[in-house]
C-alpha cells in the first residue's frame, strides 16, 4: 500500500512530502521529477509566482545509488519566496476560497493562517510524488497524459490566449475543462467488493482533492443521462491477438469500480481562481463591516497546470492499485506477478 503526507505553506521555507510503500529496486531519475514540476508551472495565464519559483525536487531519503530501497522517500522543494512571517494579515476573506470557512473552523481572525496552507502551491510536492509513481508505472507500460479542452469556454490555443488576455484586461479569472487519459492499465484494478475500493471512487477522490476542481466525469459521463443502454453500453469482443476488447469506450475504462482494459478517460472541471483583480464583496472579520475580498498574488487561469496535478494524483492511485493487486516488496517480484496475470486473463 502506498501512502503519503505533505507539509509546508505557500510562503514557508519549503514544501515536504513522505511517500511510503514504494517497492525496492526502482531506478529513479530525478530529471523526470523536475520535468513534471516544470510542466506544472507552465501554461498561459499563470501568475507572477511562476517567475519566482523554479521548482526542483530534493530527494533526501529512500534511495541508494539511484534505486529505491523500500524505506520512506522524503522529498523537499524549497520556496524562494519564504516570506511567511513578513506577509501582511488578511482580515477580508475572498469569496470562493478557503479563507472564511477555514478561519471559522480553526478560530483564526487572520486568514493568512488559512491561505498559506490552502494555497495550490502545495500541489507542487504532490506532482513530485506523482512523478515517482509515474516512474513506477512506466515499468508496466502505463502512460498518463492530460490535455486542456477549454478555458473560459474557449477551445483551441489562439482562442484560449484571447480569452485569457481579455480576463487580464478585466482583472478577472477563468476556469475550464481538462481531460486525463490513462493508457496501458490491465483489466481488474480496483474492486466492486467495497465502495472505497472502487477505482473510479479512488481516482475521483484524488482529483477532487485538487484546489478549484468542481466536477469529474468518466468516459461519456453526464452524456449517459440522455441515451439508452443499447446505444452507450460497450459491447464485449474477444480475439486471440487482443484478448477481451471493446470497440467503444463510453465507460471510460472503468466498469463496476474496476478497470476493464480500455484507456481510462477522465474529464474535470476547474472553477475560476478565487483571487480577482476587481474583488467581490466581503466582510471584515474584525469589524464585521462591508469590504471587498483581499487581493493576493494569483493566476488568471491554471487549467493546463491543473491537468498536470491531476495526472500526478491519478498516478498515485493507479500505482497504489497496482501494488494492491500484484503485491510484492521488490519491482522484479511485481513484474513476475503482473506477467502471470496477463497470461491468465488473455487466454
Amino acid at each position: 500500500m502506498l501512502r503519503f503526507l505533505t507539509a509546508g505553506e505557500s510562503h514557508g521555507r519549503a514544501l515536504m512530502a513522505i511517500l511510503e510503500g514504494m517497492p525496492a529496486g526502482l531506478k529513479v531519475n530525478k530529471e523526470e521529477i523536475d520535468f513534471e514540476l516544470f510542466r506544472r508551472q507552465s501554461g498561459y495565464g499563470r501568475g507572477a509566482r511562476m517567475g519566482i519559483e523554479k521548482d526542483r525536487a530534493q530527494i533526501i531519503s529512500g534511495l541508494h545509488k539511484g534505486l529505491t530501497i523500500a524505506s520512506p522517500i522524503g522529498i523537499l522543494i524549497e520556496n524562494k519566496d519564504s516570506s511567511i512571517d513578513s506577509q501582511p494579515p488578511v482580515y477580508n476573506p475572498r469569496p470562493a476560497h478557503a479563507d472564511l470557512p477555514g478561519a471559522l473552523k480553526y478560530g483564526f481572525s487572520d486568514c493568512r493562517d488559512v491561505l498559506e496552507r490552502a494555497s495550490a502551491r502545495e500541489t507542487a510536492v504532490r506532482v513530485a510524488i506523482g512523478a515517482l509513481c509515474k516512474i513506477f508505472l512506466k515499468e508496466f507500460n502505463v502512460r498518463i497524459t492530460s490535455k486542456t479542452l477549454s478555458v473560459g469556454g474557449a477551445s483551441g490555443k489562439e482562442a484560449i490566449i484571447k480569452a485569457v488576455d481579455e480576463a487580464i484586461r478585466k482583472k478577472d479569472t477563468l476556469g475550464g475543462i481538462f481531460e486525463v487519459t490513462i493508457e496501458g492499465v490491465p483489466a481488474g484494478l480496483g474492486s466492486y467488493v467495497q465502495g472505497d475500493r472502487r477505482l473510479n471512487a479512488r481516482l475521483a477522490c484524488g482529483i477532487m482533492s485538487i484546489p478549484a476542481i468542481k466536477g469529474v466525469e468518466f468516459g461519456l459521463g453526464f452524456g449517459y443521462a440522455a441515451k439508452s443502454g443499447a446505444k452507450v453500453n460497450d459491447a464485449i469482443y474477444f480475439s486471440k491477438d487482443k484478448g477481451y476488447f471493446r470497440k467503444s469506450n463510453n465507460a471510460g475504462g472503468i466498469e463496476g469500480g474496476m478497470s476493464n482494459g480500455s484507456p481510462i478517460i477522465i474529464r474535470c472541471c476547474m472553477k475560476p481562481i478565487a483571487t480577482l483583480g476587481k474583488p467581490l464583496a466581503s466582510v471584515d472579520m474584525n469589524t464585521k463591516k462591508p469590504v471587498v475580498g483581499s487581493v493576493q498574488r494569483a493566476d488568471i487561469a491554471a487549467v493546463e497546470a491543473a491537468g498536470v496535478v491531476a495526472e500526478a494524483v491519478c498516478a498515485f492511485q493507479i500505482a497504489d492499485s497496482f501494488l494492491e493487486k500484484f503485491g510484492g516488496d521488490a519491482v522484479k517480484d511485481i513484474k513476475q506477478a503482473f506477467s502471470a496475470y496477463l497470461k491468465r486473463i488473455n487466454r
